[in-house]
């Protein structure tokens, strides 16, 4: 492992490390710990660092790159599936809708406000196939719940029984284009 790391002293009870994306190393600890201490855990977590290290060199080596043409096409592409798809699961589940956006957030997929509004991101036309539908149930099931409660699951699960297997494809797209 790299020397180099970035040591923040709180009023923490436990040492623990994170690997940012870029592979920079921050550790956290309670003011009392040594610098010899820090030391000694991070050479113990060293493979596992080295690991998330590499796992975030993967990530970045295997992302692509978005094109002004490739923008242009997923809106225009957006524009037209996400609004079908919305219509088509409000009317399974029974649920009404305020205006659609269609944007492009940096961390999120997809947004229902208070007032039945939603919003989604573009780039789920590039997701793999089933993403956007459990993006579109997942935020339907807002307009019954709004909250992430058992309850809220429970709609999304009736909708898509294989929601999960849905969500796991969202989080392997959106390492290719976040």
């Amino acid at each position: 492992m790299d020397k180099k790391y970035e040591w923040i002293k709180s009023n923490r009870k436990t040492i623990a490390i994170q690997v940012k994306q870029e592979g920079k190393v921050v550790v956290r600890s309670p003011y009392f710990v040594s610098k010899k201490q820090i030391e000694q855990f991070l050479e113990e977590k060293r493979a596992w660092i080295h690991a998330q290290q590499e796992r975030f060199k993967s990530v970045q080596e295997n992302r692509r790159e978005i094109t002004g043409d490739m923008r242009l096409g997923g809106i225009r592409a957006a524009k037209k599936m996400i609004p079908e798809r919305v219509r088509f699961y409000a009317d399974i589940m029974g649920v009404t809708y305020g205006r659609i956006s269609i944007r492009e957030q940096k961390t999120r997929w997809g947004s229902c406000s208070s007032k039945g509004n939603l919003n989604f991101n573009w780039k789920l036309v590039l997701m793999p196939e089933g993403a956007l539908d459990y993006v579109v149930v997942h935020e339907l099931a807002h307009r019954k719940e709004m909250n992430h409660s058992k309850a809220f699951w429970k709609i999304v699960e009736e909708v898509l029984p294989d929601y999960r297997e849905r969500k796991k494809l969202l989080r392997q797209g959106e390492k290719l284009y976040q």
